[in-house]
């Protein structure tokens, strides 16, 4: 078990010739989850999610009424993990510092704890391309992006399955994994629609393509004064998502999704939202405060999504 923060620890803390001491000097990164996963409340020890597969089309009426087979979709479940950690203060520290830090140790865990889910929330989407999941059980049993999708109908999957690449994030590599997402099928492997709301998803690294390929207002090449369609200020078609966190996994990885779809599959479950405690050791008097959450996050379906993953 951990010790408390004492003074012997934080001796200069107690010396009031120090010109300065700073604490939290640095901001975290920006949240992302609100921007990626339809965050939904909990009230269960798991969460499962099964969809109903298509119906296909009418035949030729040729004297005798024929019924038509519907197919059970693949069924996911979703279960919240716990999550807990404390922080635990000498009094006597904190009555002799002549600094004011280490006064809010509720706001420190607050912060961690923000962190902690921003980071599995980063996980899944630096992750699609492994079946390895934090909080799922998928009855597919492939990863997020995969080239091995398939469908309890029995229909062809040769097409409109896969999305999956290794295609490093170019002009031209953009536009052909549009087209690729747009030949997408349904269970019955029927084409589905893609509306217009397309978004880049692409670690820091590649920010900057990123914005060279949906900014630039004409054509790259010299020679040409064509208008470049991805521009988004011209009413282009790709937003840009920069995903700081996806950089501490792989800095060449890049995704295209379409939001509409995202926001419907792309889950973040707050089963316990977190919860602070502080209270003091009746016997050592010691500060004690404490933060508990139970969180998961997955996917339902994958046909919001291609990836890409570049070696």
């Amino acid at each position: 078990m951990a010790s408390p923060l004492t003074s012997s620890q934080f001796v200069r803390l107690l010396d009031a010739r120090l010109k300065k001491v700073s604490e939290d000097t640095y901001k975290d990164l920006p949240t992302m989850i609100p921007t990626m996963y339809n965050v939904v409340s909990g009230d269960s020890a798991w969460d499962e999610f099964m969809g109903i597969g298509a119906l296909p089309d009418i035949p030729q009426f040729k004297g005798a009424l024929e019924y038509l087979p519907i197919s059970p979709g693949f069924t996911t479940r979703i279960e919240p993990a716990e999550f807990a950690g404390g922080i635990m203060f000498e009094r006597k520290l904190t009555d002799d510092k002549k600094y004011g830090v280490l006064d809010d140790g509720s706001r420190k865990l607050t912060v961690a704890g923000q962190r902690t889910r921003e980071k599995y929330g980063a996980r899944l989407i630096a992750n699609s391309f492994s079946s390895a999941f934090d909080f799922m059980t998928s009855e597919e049993g492939v990863s997020l992006c995969s080239s091995s999708h398939t469908t309890k109908s029995g229909t062809s999957t040769t097409t409109g399955f896969d999305n999956a690449g290794s295609t490093a994030l170019s002009k031209t590599s953009l536009n052909a994994t549009r087209i690729l997402m747009q030949g997408f099928k349904n269970d019955i492997s029927e084409r589905i629609d893609m509306d217009d709301s397309w978004a880049l998803v692409v670690p820091q690294n590649l920010a900057d393509t990123a914005y060279e390929i949906t900014k630039t207002v004409s054509g790259y090449e010299a020679s040409t004064t064509a208008a470049n369609l991805y521009n988004t200020a011209g009413g282009g078609r790709y937003e840009v998502i920069v995903y700081p966190r996806l950089d501490d996994t792989n800095t060449n990885n890049w995704w295209l999704v379409n939001k509409t779809l995202m926001k419907q599959s792309l889950m973040f479950i707050d089963r316990i939202k977190p919860e602070l405690n502080n209270t003091v050791d009746f016997e050592t008097f010691v500060l004690k405060s404490s933060l508990y959450m139970r969180f998961a996050c997955g996917f339902t379906d994958w046909r919001w999504v291609y990836g890409h993953a570049v070696a």
